[in-house]
């Protein structure tokens, strides 16, 4: 394993030089240290230094491995605004890591998760295309076709939120954190059914009790969107579904709602009499997750469902009425080439869903897939500019368009997650939770509420425990940590 040390001159901007060095050497290990300590041992060491005096940054590479670059020295003038800062700096390092490895990133020196904030600010400041594309390029060494996906999808997210109230709005997240089994990949707080089933309805009376206090603290804000995740929230039995819809219809006012979307996700958990009591209730979008087309795969990952029963489970889907259907792929799966992602893209273009979210697999810490990644050696993992056009190509002839993104920490190939939809099919909910426009109120078991206050400028987070019986046990503990938030940041 190659071994990197990182040595700074001050505790400023680590995790983002760490974080660039880590998209050009995924599997690397990294080591910290400061000047005035001992240096460890490393295979290519990197010595950053920063200086702020006389407004310059001095930025130094020094590198141990003869085969490669010897020593680079740069000075450049920059205003004392911090975010510029770290911006030049960053663009230095991305600049010599290129020289060092020979490639670029596809997102140049971008490590956040969510690029489309640039130019969606830019935009509202009154820039023009062309000149944010010419920005994006200069100082984050974009890509010309990323930075054009991220300007894209900037101008067709502010015209789907061009009627939200941003101020005096706010979303709803309901989470039900059960799974029929935990997927390879998943780093979400799920509890198996089969072990946690006897906590169904005792979870349901503390979520219950946890959105009856929002609902009576939030009335005077416009609820715009509903989500309900997981988990898969399709684990709960129709009469139970029937409980907890009945519940959020009767609390909240629907005649404001402009999306209501409930996560079908597993196809092994989708009943025909679920589906039913869904359609029974204002619900616009259910979202049908396969991840593979491919029985081998799915297999592996620990989906515990096959390729029949999701195609099976969409036509039931469509022939019950719901004509906005969302369907979830993972590109970078183990095992999975060029030639398999080709084949779930064509059985996806079959069924003709009304919007499809691509993701790229991204190995968090807490997943099966990277606590026991010894076992998945002999696996690839593979991703490229390739399969990502591939699905872009099957979304344009699905006529759908890119209208939101994201990016993940370790994400493969350095690329994003994109949504595809159709013109009305596009999600709110999701555009609204990556952009941080607006506040969102989350109830469940590790969920997470996002105050966003002083015109956007400012966000804090308020969490739930993500314990099961924790939540149940301490829910007033919850339902007051709510409390208090809305009183500090919603004035």
């Amino acid at each position: 394993m190659l071994k990197i040390s990182l040595c700074f001159n001050r505790k400023d901007f680590e995790y983002d030089v760490y974080s660039l060095i880590k998209a050009f050497y995924p599997g690397c290990e990294i080591t910290s240290w400061y000047s005035f300590e001992e240096a460890p041992d490393g295979e290519f060491a990197y010595y950053d230094t920063v200086r702020y005096e006389d407004q310059s940054i001095t930025y130094t590479v020094e590198n141990h491995d003869k085969e490669q670059l010897a020593c680079k020295k740069a000075e450049v003038t920059y205003d004392r605004d911090r975010q510029e800062t770290k911006n030049v700096l960053k663009r230095l390092v991305y600049r010599t890591m290129t020289e060092v490895t020979g490639q670029k990133l596809p997102w140049g020196n971008l490590t956040g998760i969510r690029p489309t904030k640039i130019p969606m600010k830019l935009l509202e400041e009154g820039w023009k295309n062309a000149d944010i594309a010419e920005y994006m390029r200069r100082t984050y060494d974009t890509s010309n076709e990323k930075t054009a996906l991220a300007i894209t999808i900037a101008n067709r997210e502010r015209e789907i939120l061009k009627t939200i109230d941003y101020e005096h709005g706010y979303s709803l997240y309901v989470g039900i954190p059960f799974c029929p089994s935990i997927c390879l990949y998943c780093s979400f707080g799920s509890h198996v059914l089969g072990k946690w089933s006897h906590m169904v309805e005792p979870y349901l009376d503390a979520l219950i009790r946890e959105l009856t206090f929002i609902s009576e603290r939030m009335k005077d804000y416009t609820l715009d969107t509903i989500y309900i995740g997981g988990g898969t929230p399709t684990t709960l039995n129709a009469d139970q579904m029937n409980r907890l819809l009945t519940e959020i219809t009767g609390l909240f006012p629907m005649e404001q709602v402009q999306e209501f979307t409930v996560e079908a996700g597993r196809p092994d958990t989708i009943t025909e009499e679920v589906l039913s009591v869904i359609r029974r209730f204002p619900v616009t979008r259910i979202s049908i997750n396969p991840q593979t087309m491919n029985q081998e795969t799915l297999d592996i990952i620990g989906r515990r469902h096959t390729v029949e029963e999701t195609i099976g489970k969409f036509l039931l889907a469509r022939s019950l009425g719901f004509d906005n259907i969302n369907m979830d792929l993972i590109v970078g799966l183990p095992g999975e080439d060029g030639e398999k992602v080709a084949h779930t893209l064509k059985e996806i273009e079959k069924l003709n869903p009304d919007s499809l979210t691509v993701h790229s697999l991204a190995l968090k810490r807490a997943t099966r897939l990277n606590l026991f990644r010894d076992q998945y050696q002999e696996i690839s993992f593979e991703n490229s500019a390739q399969i990502m056009q591939m699905a872009m190509d099957t979304a344009h002839r699905m006529e759908m368009g890119p209208y939101y993104m994201y990016r993940q920490k370790n994400i493969a190939g350095n690329f994003e997650n994109v949504g595809y939809a159709r013109d009305g099919k596009a999600g709110i909910y999701n555009i609204l939770i990556m952009e941080e426009k607006q506040s969102i109120m989350a109830a469940g078991a590790g969920a997470s509420t996002k105050f966003v206050f002083e015109h956007g400028n400012r966000i804090e987070r308020v969490e739930n425990v993500k314990d099961l019986k924790n939540y149940v046990e301490r829910i007033d503990e919850m339902i007051e940590r709510k409390r208090i938030g809305m009183e500090k940041y919603l004035q």
